[in-house]
């Protein structure tokens, strides 16, 4: 704020204006600082970055992997299961935590339908709810 005094033989009165110069001046010099740098941090190396439709989905530890192999084979994670008695017998327990373990089925593309419905219809009678399929993307996207 500037105060300005008047001469002799004016009012003696104190006049007080606000000098806007300085402050246009200030922001003149930040916007062509600005206008400087904003190209400077857009620019980077031109590169073509591969396009995929994969969602990122992180294994988390309460995650149970059920395997059907091309012949039908049923594993939990990489231990083979002999029956299906023994699948329910694992995936009892497991409906009854809190909160509830889901459940990825990764079932061969050249396996029967009748074994992966094996494996869904044993999460069903166990009371398991939170099941998922994991799949690869298709070739070319």
């Amino acid at each position: 704020m500037a105060i300005t005094y008047r001469e002799e033989g004016e009012d003696d009165a104190v006049l007080s204006e606000i000098n806007t110069t300085p402050l246009v001046d200030v922001m003149l010099v930040l916007l062509i600082i600005f206008l400087i740098t904003i190209p400077v941090i857009n620019t980077s190396v031109a590169v073509r970055l591969p396009r995929e439709a994969n969602q990122l989905q992180q294994s988390q530890p309460q995650t149970v992997v059920i395997s059907v192999d091309a012949h039908g084979g049923t594993y939990w994670f990489d231990a083979r299961l002999t029956d299906a008695q023994s699948l329910q017998d694992k995936l009892t327990p497991m409906a009854r935590q809190t909160p509830q373990p889901e459940v990825h089925i990764r079932g061969d593309a050249r396996s029967d339908f009748e074994a992966v419905a094996r494996v869904l219809y044993a999460c069903q009678q166990a009371g398991i709810t939170r099941i998922g399929f994991v799949t690869e993307p298709p070739h070319g996207h």
